[in-house]
C-alpha cells in the first residue's frame, strides 16, 4: 500500500488546495486568481464574507470618480448664510461635515463641523459667531486617485471627507468615508436613511419643485398610484429596473434620466445595483 499523499493536481477540491498552497508558498495570486478563488463553491465561507472580500479587491480598482458625490448633489453651507440659516440645513440633511463655500461650488474655503455650530445653538453669541474660524482644513483629492489609497489617507490624516477635483481644478464632487467602506461592507444605514417599509417619501424641495426619495425597489404599480400615473410595468416589476431599462445600463450615482414626465436622479448605487432615486416632476 502506497504511502503517497494524493495527487494535488487536477480540479475541484484539490485543484483548489494547490492554488491555496501556491498561494502560501511565497508565490503570489493576482487579483483575478484570488476572484476565481472566491467563487469556488468548496470555500467555506457564506455569501456575506465572499461579498466583503470581493469588496476588498474592488476597492483596489475603483477611483473616486466612480463612487463620489457628485458636484450637484453635495448639501453645502454657503459663508454668506446666516446662523440659523446654517442650522436649518444641518437638520434637514442630518449630516455631520459641510463642505462651505464662498462664492460658488469651486471655492471651498473649508469644512464645517456640525457639532462645532451646534456648540452655539441657544447661546447669545450665536447671531455674531465668526463661521471662517470655526472652519476645518479641507482634504482635497484628484477624480483619478484610488480607494485603497484614499481610504489610507483618512486614516493617516483622520479626515472623514474630501472635496474632490477634476483635472482643471474644479469641483468635481465629494466622498467620505463612509462611501468608501460601504464599497466593501456594503450600505451602512443609519438613523437618517430611509426606513425599510419607506419606499416613497417626501424630499424637500429642488428649483422650487417637490422631490420624492423613492426605493429602487418600489414596484412601479405602486409608483403609479402614489403618483397617479401610468408607467408601463409590462416589462419590469420596480421602478430601479425601469430606470436601468430607459438609461440601457446601470448608472452612476449622480446620474438624471427624464422619461415619461418624471426627472430620476440616482443617489445611490454600487457596480450591482440601484438603492435609491430622487423623483420630480417635469415642468411642475
Amino acid at each position: 500500500m502506497s504511502d503517497k499523499p494524493p495527487s494535488t493536481s487536477g480540479t475541484g477540491a484539490t485543484g483548489l488546495f494547490a492554488r491555496l498552497k501556491r498561494a502560501f508558498s511565497g508565490e503570489p495570486l493576482s487579483r483575478d486568481e484570488i476572484q476565481d478563488l472566491l467563487q469556488q463553491s468548496e470555500l467555506d465561507i457564506d455569501a456575506d464574507e465572499k461579498s466583503m472580500l470581493a469588496g476588498v479587491l474592488e476597492v483596489s480598482e475603483t477611483q473616486v470618480r466612480d463612487v463620489m458625490i457628485p458636484r450637484s448633489q453635495m448639501v453645502v453651507i454657503d459663508i454668506e448664510q446666516s446662523f440659523d440659516e446654517m442650522l436649518t440645513v444641518i437638520v434637514e440633511s442630518g449630516h455631520s461635515r459641510f463642505p462651505v463655500i464662498g462664492e460658488d461650488r469651486d471655492e471651498v474655503l473649508g469644512v464645517l463641523l456640525a457639532k462645532d455650530l451646534l456648540r452655539y445653538f441657544g447661546s447669545d453669541s450665536a447671531k455674531d459667531i465668526s463661521i471662517r474660524r470655526l472652519l476645518r482644513p479641507a482634504a482635497v483629492i484628484p477624480e483619478s486617485k484610488r480607494l485603497n489609497a484614499l481610504l489610507k489617507e483618512f486614516r493617516d490624516s483622520h479626515n472623514h471627507m474630501a472635496i474632490v477635483v477634476d483635472e482643471y481644478g474644479g469641483v468635481a464632487g465629494l466622498l467620505t468615508i463612509e462611501d468608501v467602506l460601504e464599497e466593501i461592507v456594503g450600505d451602512i444605514d443609519d438613523e437618517h436613511d430611509p426606513e425599510e417599509a419607506e419606499f416613497i417619501r417626501p424630499d424637500g424641495d429642488r428649483n422650487g419643485r417637490p422631490c420624492f426619495a423613492v426605493r429602487a425597489l418600489t414596484r412601479i404599480e405602486d409608483f403609479n398610484e402614489y403618483f397617479d400615473c401610468e408607467l408601463s410595468d409590462e416589462d419590469y416589476d420596480t421602478i430601479g429596473g425601469l430606470v436601468m431599462h430607459e438609461l440601457g445600463r446601470l448608472p452612476r450615482r449622480g446620474e438624471r434620466i427624464d422619461f415619461e414626465g418624471f426627472e430620476f436622479a440616482v443617489t445611490k448605487a454600487d457596480k450591482r445595483r440601484i438603492d435609491s432615486l430622487q423623483v420630480q416632476r417635469q415642468g411642475t
